[in-house]
């Protein structure tokens, strides 16, 4: 008997599709024992591609305080059948999984899909996911979904480099390498070789071994800590929960907020996060194996 795979995302750029069809790729190549299904989920009132700069940074607020706007619903089709596992593929705006799949999370949908079934999770950030990642757990687990996985593909460029180019890509729509400056997002080479994330979930599935999937996912490279980076995240959570909600209340200076915001959050980029490394670093030794556990941790799949 065939089992059902569902393969949930949402792609601006087209890279997340590329990954979660690679992922795929393994079920796709055994159609005797796999059925699989894509569901691309859409907004009524999509957002452009390549970003107004101006539209980009007023998204923050309803992206970071999670705000959903409507969706095209799923297809019958897809509403009525039970799946053996479902690769959830998904992207961070603002510290946060994206206004699409929140919208998703929200709607309704969501949880007569994901209910009792096996989840695989499936990011490509420019670094930092970690929180994100956290935030979603809850919502599968209220849902009472079964989170099995999970993959973190990043860019792998330093912090600052990553920047320049993540802007480059989505005010212009060019990833490729332009003078000094590398092409942006995952490479190509992770996203043609995430096919492996793929055998080592179909492997686990097929043996009905889920519960020791992600170790395994951990061992081929799957997920990556950058502990200075959740230190980053940490602080851009506080500070992004102040902006976002005087964001919303102060209706009528939203215009203006959202420029100070944009002020903000560059300084904080070029001037703020050296300053946080440099502390992270003089404190390594004090907080070593706090660190430690805290990077075990965040690679796992259990909600604290």
């Amino acid at each position: 008997m065939q089992k059902n795979i569902l393969v949930i995302y949402y792609s601006q750029t087209g890279q997340l599709e590329d990954i979660v069809k690679n992922v795929a790729q393994p079920f796709e190549n055994n159609k005797e024992e796999y059925n699989v299904t894509y569901y691309n989920i859409q907004l009524k009132e999509d957002f452009p591609f390549p970003w107004p700069s101006d539209v980009f940074f007023n998204t923050f607020p309803e992206s970071y305080l999670q705000i959903p706007s409507e969706i095209h619903p799923p297809s019958e089709s897809i509403l009525n059948k039970k799946y053996d596992l479902i690769i959830f593929g998904y992207q961070v705006w603002y510290l946060t999984p994206s206004i699409p799949i929140i919208s998703f999370l929200k709607s309704g949908y969501a949880e007569n899909i994901l209910k009792n079934t096996p989840v695989v999770t499936i990011s490509a950030t420019r670094n930092m996911w970690m929180l994100s990642q956290e935030k979603l757990k809850v919502y599968l687990k209220d849902m009472k979904a079964q989170l099995a996985g999970n993959i973190a593909l990043v860019d792998r460029h330093d912090n600052y480099t990553s920047v320049l180019t993540i802007l480059r890509w989505l005010t212009t729509g060019q990833k490729e390498k332009s003078g000094i400056l590398p092409a942006a997002g995952v490479s190509d080479e992770e996203i043609t070789g995430s096919v492996k994330y793929g055998e080592v979930i179909e492997k686990h599935l097929k043996n009905n071994d889920l519960d020791n999937l992600q170790p395994e996912l951990i061992n081929n490279g799957a997920v990556e800590i950058r502990p200075f980076l959740v230190r980053v995240e940490k602080v851009g959570n506080k500070i992004f929960t102040i902006w976002s909600n005087l964001i919303i209340k102060k209706k009528e200076k939203r215009p203006l907020l959202i420029k100070f915001f944009k002020v903000y959050l560059m300084a904080a980029i070029w001037v703020i996060s050296p300053i946080v490394l440099v502390l992270h670093l003089l404190t390594t030794p004090i907080f070593w194996v706090k660190r430690q556990k805290q990077k075990k941790y965040l690679q796992g799949i259990n909600l604290k």
